[in-house]
Order: C-alpha cells, then structure tokens, then sequence
C-alpha cells in the first residue's frame, strides 16, 4: 500500500515544535515502542556494558552481545540459566541507568494515551505507567513458561532468578534451581516470542482487548501515533500499522522519534513528524517547549 520513497527528514527545531504541539493538541496518543527506547535509556546489549557483565562467556564462547548469547547452544542447562539469570537481572531487575521512561510518563501523564511495545524488559511499569494503559506483545523477561507449554500460564521468576545470580558459580547455576514447570514437570523457559510455544497467559489477552478498545473508542478523531525506538525487526507489530492508521484517519498524525532510521512513507508525509535524534536528548527538548 506504502511507496518504498522515504520522506525527507525535516530540521529537528521545526519537528521537536510540531511533536511538542501534537502531544499537547491531540485527542489521544498511541505509543509504539520498540527497543531503541530503552537503548536510549542505558539498556545496551553490547559494548562495555556487555564485556563488564559477560566476559567469562565472551571468552568462552565467542558471542559478542547479549542478544546473541540468548539463542547461544550452551552445552549444559546450568550453564544456560547461569547466562540467562545475569541477563534478567541486569535487563529487568537492575533500574535503568537514565531516567527516560520517567521523563516520557511525565509528558503522557495528563493525556488520553496507551502503550503498545515490543520490548520485554517491563521498563514502562517500574517507571510508573499504568499497567492497565500497557500492552506487552513479546513477554517479559520477569516470566517463565512451560517449554512444551501445557497450560496457558506464565509464573513470575524474580527469586529463584535472584538466587541463580547469587550463587553460580564457574558460569554454572545450582542444579537444584533449574526451574520445571509446576503442572507437567517440563523445564521452564523464558516467556519471549521467539517461535511458536510462546504462552499468551490472560494477562496479555486482557491488554490485547484493552489496546484493541482504547483504538476503537478513538476511531476518527485527532489521534497522534508516537513511534519511539522502532526498527525493522518486527514493523507488522508497530509500523505498519501506524502507517496504516495514520493513512486511514485525515485526522491522525505519525511521528517517529529514532536514532539513525526516522522516516515515513510519502503517502503519509504531509501528517508525519521524523526525527532522527536520541529519544532521551529529544525528550528533554520536549519538556523545555
């Protein structure tokens, strides 16, 4: 439907002038936040926050990032809820190194919004957002499933996580701590779409029906759609159809807020704001206006 022609990124003075208004002005917004928001926000998957935490893994197994050790082969499942337990703990349950989150909620707080993310490091709710205005479609760090999943359940994981951090050892956990399912006895795995076992638990049907309601009660009106930090990993979850809405409503408005890939397409171009910046520098300029 969308031409592959990119719009021209407009200058960021004009854009950030037109977001600040938009926020201000519109009936609702709709948040779309991929993982550029928390990478933003210190969460990096690489560099020296990577080689601080996993260099014994790094070394042993040649993996550079911690997204990529999360699909690594580990020999043994000690060895892989050793790996996995630091990555949660340091991606879901240590605070965010920037404030960004809170400064987004303090634009939002006062508006008709919703959020709808991709990313699963339950950021939005430890900075105050209200879980009933959230939509996690790709899990959460802080849950496990059944591997073969028998059931539509997830169970939370903070203490057992917490103690596999505390007691590994030689990048091994207890084997004691190695989690099963409560119903079937199955080894537990982590609650992330990565194929088809993902668990959807009643919890994300009950966001799933509050997203779908919070769009049908704003149909037509003056609706902004925030796309903040989203990439081309998953765009059938967020782009397109923000593209889509957008293109849909002559009233809605798009803006894309994201380092290095902000754009729309030129079917939309006239009612998009691009702005090809660091989401947490924008966000403070988004305060001052």
């Amino acid at each position: 439907m969308f031409s592959r022609i990119k719009t021209a990124i407009s200058t960021q003075i004009s854009s950030v002038e037109r977001l600040a208004h938009e926020l201000e002005s519109a009936d609702a917004i709709v948040v779309g936040a991929g993982a550029g928001l928390s990478t933003s926000a210190g969460y990096e998957y690489g560099g020296e926050r990577f080689r601080e935490n996993f260099a014994d893994f790094e070394a042993k197994y040649g993996f550079h990032d911690m997204y990529s050790g999360g699909f690594y082969p580990f020999p043994t499942e000690e060895e892989r809820w050793a790996y996995w337990s630091r990555f949660i703990m340091l991606n879901r349950y240590t605070d965010l190194p920037k404030d960004t989150y809170s400064k987004l909620l303090r634009l939002l707080d006062s508006r008709d919004y919703f959020v709808l993310t991709t990313n699963v490091d339950h950021c939005f709710q430890r900075a105050g957002f209200d879980k009933h205005r959230l939509f996690y479609t790709q899990g959460d760090y802080g849950l496990w499933q059944c591997s073969k999943p028998c059931c539509d359940k997830t169970w939370d994981n903070e203490d057992v996580v917490r103690r596999m951090y505390a007691e590994q050892r030689d990048m091994r956990v207890p084997t004691e701590l190695m989690p099963r399912c409560p119903v079937c006895g199955r080894p537990m795995s982590m609650n992330l779409r990565s194929d088809d076992t993902f668990v959807q638990d009643e919890g994300w049907y009950a966001a799933a029906g509050r997203y779908s309601n919070f769009l049908r009660r704003h149909e037509g009106l003056h609706v902004l759609y925030l796309e903040l930090g989203v990439g081309m990993n998953t765009p059938v979850i967020i782009k397109y159809p923000f593209w889509r809405m957008t293109y849909e409503n002559p009233r809605a408005t798009y803006a894309c807020v994201n380092y290095g890939e902000a754009y729309a397409p030129r079917e939309i171009a006239r009612r998009s704001i691009c702005i090809d910046g660091d989401i947490d520098a924008v966000l403070d300029r988004l305060k001052s206006e």
